[in-house]
């Protein structure tokens, strides 16, 4: 969690680069389910607030936001939902960049509702996802410098999980004994053997 805060932070990556979706899709793969809910999500408005509050110097809370969270939280339903730790690496990496695919469609489409430079149209839609509001560097390159970043952090964090597994693989747990199966069945059970092989 820590990490992910850290991340976030401006000027702590390249413009534009971020570990925070790739991070959110890893915590739903590998953390249990309740703490997503619990703890991933509350962990990231607090460090938005703080962002606000301190850095950027806003209100805490603002209506852009909204898109953001929706697309969190489909990334978490994604990686809890479809994957496991047991998903091959390759699988996980597809995962993290479906994901920030999806934080791409769903934050450009949000944008084009609400922004009143698109034109109500495909062809406004399609400028939202491409070269997006004049004056600002098109989305397209917000979306390659997306997929470069959660492919990146996705593939070393679930490469150096994987990493783990074959260092400390689980451990299968080992047969009991003959003499500790006797000792788990009844007196009965254990009594009417004995009779059988003094027989």
């Amino acid at each position: 969690m820590m990490g992910l805060v850290l991340t976030r932070w401006p000027g702590l990556l390249p413009a534009n680069f971020s570990a925070i979706h790739a991070l959110v899709f890893c915590s739903a793969v590998y953390l249990p389910k309740k703490w997503g809910w619990c703890l991933i999500i509350p962990t990231i408005l607090i460090s938005d607030l703080c962002l606000n509050l301190f850095h950027y110097k806003v209100a805490p809370f603002h209506f852009y936001m909204l898109p953001n969270y929706v697309c969190y939280i489909c990334i978490l339903f994604l990686g809890q939902r479809f994957f496991s730790p047991k998903s091959s690496w390759g699988k996980l990496l597809g995962g993290g960049l479906l994901g920030a695919l999806l934080f791409y469609l769903i934050s450009n489409t949000f944008s084009f509702f609400v922004d009143s430079t698109y034109q109500k149209t495909l062809a406004g839609w399609l400028q939202a996802l491409t070269i997006g509001v004049p004056g600002w560097p098109p989305t397209w390159l917000f979306f390659r410098y997306s997929l470069m970043s959660t492919g990146l952090f996705t593939g070393l964090f679930a490469g150096a999980m994987k990493a783990l597994e074959k260092i400390y693989p689980e451990e299968e747990p080992e047969e009991a004994p003959e003499e500790d199966k006797d000792e788990e069945k009844s007196p009965e059970e254990s009594s009417s053997k004995k009779a059988h092989a003094k027989a």
